[in-house]
């Protein structure tokens, strides 16, 4: 591609939009911004971002003008495909692209890819822990949190790239082409985005889209949904269980990872040998074998990455433990699914606080998954009411209503025994409240820290 004669309509200004326009102003093209918040600061943005002073900034209506005059439009992961901008650029001949298909069109090297709707962060930041071991050049990158394409021209044929990919951003690829992809797990989440599960899943599946009989694709075979799609996917397929013996792949078994080919068993890991607790985590390792192996990384590499791998920031995060009682940060747990596999980690009574953006979730399985193990849940945001209508339907009445996380802590850590564990796995998106489920995170820690002895 000539990039010096296309014209770049970059949508959204956060972190994803800025890293987009700067790679593209790079590339030398043709660079307009676009934010449909009509009451945008926009010289405060500037002034946090001087090197796009330049470019120019259109906000609120996206005029007629502005349409003919673009070729390709970069949607930042958080615009939904389906709004009534985008179609009026598609109506004008404007290809879409996303975060990842620009990056992917610039980089260089090998590029390993991981989706599903849980796992992700924690799958790819191991992977990235593993390559590092073998490789001298290693990106970690996409919805982990440094965009794609804030790296993507620096890359070279050398470059080894990790890339966490949400259904959002396969929503807009194109060429994008993995030399490893894995789908960990699909279950319900952003039906408030995609609108059906079927949509949600052809979005995930759309990551093999690309991907040839000399690429592979690890899928869980303990997924019925993933199952029946690895019949038919183009790639090579490498199997994970966390469920038990596979004639074929990486299965766990009486606290052991293990690796069967060609009728032959390896051991690749003890459990109890890992700093990250659950059998969620230990299918995540298993994932993150499958593809470090496929591209050459020896065994005792692998082993050597694995046994010094403690939790990523937000998922199951040890805090602190204050008078007896251990606080846990479990932010990212943005879905039901996700924060039942953090109930699942936990070996103490828990003061569970949940709560937040409504995603169109059901949270039966959520209340139900308690099992004993949850003495109060404390509930916080917009969905409180709904989760504790499920909880009290279910037969489950321990529950406390917060107006703020800060007053949901202290009553977690007021109620609890020493012995107890205090956890934040929300079950829903931080919006409304925060910024993002970072921005929740580290308020959480900041006010466990600040608790008193």
């Amino acid at each position: 591609m000539k990039w010096e004669e296309k014209r770049f309509l970059v949508a959204g200004t956060g972190k994803s939009g800025v890293a987009a326009a700067k790679l593209l102003l790079r590339k030398r093209a043709t660079v307009f911004l676009y934010d449909g918040n009509e009451s945008l600061d926009t010289e405060a943005f500037f002034q946090k971002h001087p090197f796009l002073r330049d470019v120019p900034l259109v906000v609120g209506e996206l005029s007629k003008e502005v349409i003919q005059n673009t070729d390709i439009a970069v949607l930042s992961p958080g615009i939904p495909t389906d709004l009534p901008f985008v179609a009026r650029l598609r109506a004008h001949g404007v290809a879409i692209w996303g975060e990842i298909e620009l990056a992917y069109a610039v980089a260089k090297g090998r590029t390993l890819a991981i989706t599903g709707t849980n796992g992700k962060t924690t799958t790819t930041a191991l992977l990235g822990e593993i390559l590092n071991t073998q490789f001298s050049d290693v990106n970690v990158v996409g919805n982990i949190g440094i965009p794609y394409t804030e790296i993507a021209a620096d890359t070279t044929e050398d470059t080894v790239t990790a890339v966490e990919v949400s259904s959002f951003q396969l929503e807009t690829i194109h060429t994008f082409a993995p030399c490893v992809s894995a789908i960990l797990n699909i279950t319900p989440d952003h039906l408030n985005r995609h609108h059906t599960m079927e949509q949600y899943i052809a979005a995930k599946e759309r990551i093999t889209e690309r991907q040839t009989k000399e690429n592979l694709c690890v899928l869980n075979y303990d997924d019925p949904v993933l199952r029946e799609f690895g019949r038919n996917v183009t790639a090579r397929v490498a199997w994970f269980s966390g469920e038990g013996e596979i004639a074929r792949g990486y299965f766990l078994k009486d606290g052991v990872i293990y690796r069967q080919k060609d009728g032959q068993r390896t051991e690749i890991v003890k459990t109890k040998e890992l700093n990250i607790p659950g059998r969620h985590n230990y299918e995540n390792v298993m994932a993150a074998v499958a593809m470090a192996e496929e591209i050459g990384v020896p065994l005792s590499k692998i082993r050597e990455a694995l046994l010094r791998f403690t939790a990523v920031e937000h998922r199951i995060e040890f805090v602190a433990q204050k008078r007896g009682v251990r606080f846990y940060n479990d932010s990212k747990a943005t879905n039901p699914d996700a924060a039942i596999r953090g109930i699942g980690a936990m070996d103490a009574p828990t003061h569970l606080i949940g709560g937040g953006c409504d995603k169109g979730s059901s949270y039966d399985a959520w209340i139900k998954a308690f099992d004993g193990k949850v003495k109060e849940l404390i509930l916080i945001g917009e969905t409180g009411e709904a989760i504790a209508k499920t909880a009290r339907k279910l037969g489950f009445s321990a529950i406390v209503m917060a107006d703020s996380l800060e007053e949901a802590v202290w009553i977690g850590y007021a109620h609890a025994a020493p012995g107890d564990a205090v956890l934040l796995s929300p079950a829903c998106a931080s919006f409304g409240m925060f910024e993002n489920y970072e921005v929740r995170g580290r308020m959480f820690k900041k006010i466990v820290r600040s608790l008193e002895e």
